[in-house]
């Protein structure tokens, strides 16, 4: 364990420069202490890594000092980042440099490591899509990846319902969601999301851009899948649930929704029953995540919704009491 510590010491300082022996202890879940052994333990062994004290110190590397890893190429530096998702790595057209890649970090590593990294690749395997999730076909992935690598401006059909349109876009990002490629551009001065199986053709315009220093591509996606989350619960039914039965609402409610819900909960009533708001982006929609909690769910309100599980319940009862 100590071997593997020391590893991530000397790369947490080769790539964020001087840190505080507090934020390492922090990084590495260890004591201020641990990290001052660490450190002697390092210089021990020839890394030249000093430390300052002061308010302006710090544990630091040597000025130009380099960790080598048996000479990564760019690409394959690129893929170590994916070299748990192998197939993600291969729609990029990444898969042969990641293989390549893997192998001269495990010939970099010592002994120790080298068989500690090959038992987790042995033991763990990342399935991104869920069950029953064909993959999207993305013929133009790669050509999008290629674009992304290297900041170049795309030329793209896009193809929506009802008709095709064209773009120009400036990838900033590609995201892997559930086992779908999306891509993240800036359309003019839009940052936009398209999913990447409906880009019909995807051709360099032969222009560069200059990425933008503030754009962060997960906390953009985080943040606009969340708005869009929130944007689609539509409408709302106040219902009664027992209870014992809240944590079901998950099973065939969107996960804002239920968050809503459970948010909007009430104490429980002498019965064991509370209260809560269940939003949805329509009513039929709601109605399908609320019948599978059958008789341990009454909606109160809209009335229009209770109209419709009346029915739905008396056509049921009608169809399983056929003698």
């Amino acid at each position: 364990m100590r071997a593997s510590r020391l590893v991530q010491l000397l790369l947490v300082l080769q790539t964020r420069g001087r840190c505080t022996a507090a934020e390492l202890a922090e990084l590495l879940e260890v004591s201020v202490r641990t990290v001052y052994r660490d450190v002697e333990a390092l210089s021990a062994a020839g890394v030249p890594v000093y430390s300052e004290p002061g308010r302006a110190g710090g544990v630091q590397l040597v000025d130009g000092y380099r960790t080598r890893l048996t000479g990564l190429t760019i690409e394959e530096a690129d893929a170590v980042l994916l070299a748990g998702l192998p197939s993600a790595a291969a729609d990029l057209g990444l898969g042969t440099v990641s293989a390549a890649a893997q192998l001269k970090v495990l010939a970099a590593l010592p002994p120790e490591l080298r068989g500690r990294a090959t038992r987790i690749a042995e033991r763990v395997h990342l399935d991104a899509p869920g069950w029953f999730h064909r993959p999207d076909e993305t013929p133009t992935l790669a050509a999008v990846a290629d674009a992304l690598w290297h900041d170049r401006r795309l030329h793209v059909r896009y193809g929506r319902k009802d008709k095709v349109v064209e773009r120009h876009l400036d990838p900033l990002g590609l995201v892997l969601k559930a086992g779908t490629w999306y891509l993240v551009a800036r359309d003019g001065p839009t940052l936009r999301s398209y999913r990447v199986s409906r880009i019909l053709a995807a051709e360099p315009t032969g222009e560069t851009f200059v990425r933008p220093a503030e754009f962060d591509l997960q906390a953009h996606w985080s943040r606009t899948t969340d708005d869009f989350a929130h944007s689609m619960l539509r409408v709302r039914a106040r219902c009664r649930i027992a209870a014992t039965h809240l944590p079901l609402l998950r099973l065939t409610n969107e996960p804002a929704a239920v968050a809503e819900a459970l948010a909007s909960a009430g104490t429980p009533d002498v019965e064991g029953w509370v209260q809560v708001v269940l939003p949805s982006e329509s009513y039929e929609v709601l109605a399908h995540g609320i019948l599978p909690l059958g008789e341990f769910i009454e909606v109160l309100e809209p009335p229009e919704l209770r109209e419709r599980l009346a029915a739905t319940a008396a056509a049921m009862h009608a169809r399983y009491s056929r003698a």
